[in-house]
């Protein structure tokens, strides 16, 4: 809410400012790109982003978060330095923008001329000593197994064409009116440390919601919860999503010696003879 109050008094305060300085320079940002990181050697895996907001500052000034593309007026002339932050929509909540904590900022040097728009395509990418778990569905065995005492619909691998799509294959789970139920976890538990940034990155395409779920397991007990909620969409016009699901507080409150799975579980939407859901680039990130 804080960040919301404070896009919404910028944009205020610059409507003011252009109205008694009717000559500011402008700048125009058109796309962020992620590109790969050579010292990660390939670690990221499939480069997939939905990065459609940034935090801009200028002379270490924030000037706040937009979404791209964007043209705004800016209150100064000559050599500024300008730093560009990749944000994601923490849990999917548009009203939610943050920064995204493993990426790279964008940064250059550059010139503001009076009634002159300066235009940048920033790039980013993953910062240095960032570590990763992943599930591509590019190798032969799957890393997300369904619960033998629960699951009726199981998740497989398929090359179907779905455009756009990165990469060669992706996971699918069916569900009808005999197979309605998938609940399914990943294999690995992960150690991951308390106290630094931990994020899930997925991308999906699917006509039956579905949830995200965590799970703590340590010596004296098995903490599970329901986490983040996956709307359903229209057959007619179902895309490739992205997003970006935060796990560092629930890491945070979980048992000092937890190790941590996720958990993807789903019911047949009523009313629905059959459904899909589709999932690809399913990333644990952390430091």
């Amino acid at each position: 809410m804080m960040r919301i109050f404070t896009c919404l008094t910028l944009l205020v305060f610059l409507a003011g400012c252009i109205k008694n300085n009717p000559d500011p320079a402008w700048l125009e940002v058109n796309s962020m790109t992620l590109v790969s990181n050579p010292a990660l050697s390939g670690a990221e895996g499939q480069l997939t982003q939905d990065f459609r907001d940034v935090w801009v500052y200028i002379d270490d000034q924030m000037l706040g978060c937009f979404q791209v593309p964007f043209k705004i007026p800016v209150l100064k002339e000559g050599n500024v330095n300008i730093k560009i932050f990749p944000a994601v929509r923490n849990n999917g909540i548009s009203a939610n923008k943050m920064i995204y904590p493993f990426m790279n900022s964008f940064e250059v040097n550059a010139t503001f001329v009076k009634n002159q728009t300066l235009t940048l395509n920033p790039v980013t990418s993953y910062k240095d000593n960032i570590n990763f778990w992943i599930e591509d569905f590019e190798d032969a065995s799957i890393k997300i197994q369904e619960d033998p005492n629960y699951s009726v619909a199981n998740l497989f691998t398929t090359s179907e064409s779905i455009m756009p799509f990165n990469g060669s294959t992706y996971g699918k789970v069916i569900l009808n009116s005999s197979d309605s139920v998938w609940l399914a976890y990943t294999s690995d538990q992960l150690a991951i440390p308390k106290n630094k940034a931990c994020f899930l990155e997925i991308d999906y395409y699917n006509t039956n919601s579905f949830l995200q779920g965590f799970l703590a397991v340590s010596a004296l007990s098995n903490k599970y919860q329901d986490n983040a909620g996956f709307n359903k969409q229209p057959p007619a016009t179902v895309k490739w999503k992205k997003m970006y699901i935060e796990l560092t507080e629930l890491i945070g409150n979980s048992a000092n010696d937890a190790h941590f799975v996720q958990a993807f579980k789903a019911n047949l939407e009523s009313g629905m003879s059959e459904s899909f859901i589709c999932i690809d680039n399913v990333k644990i990130v952390y430091k």
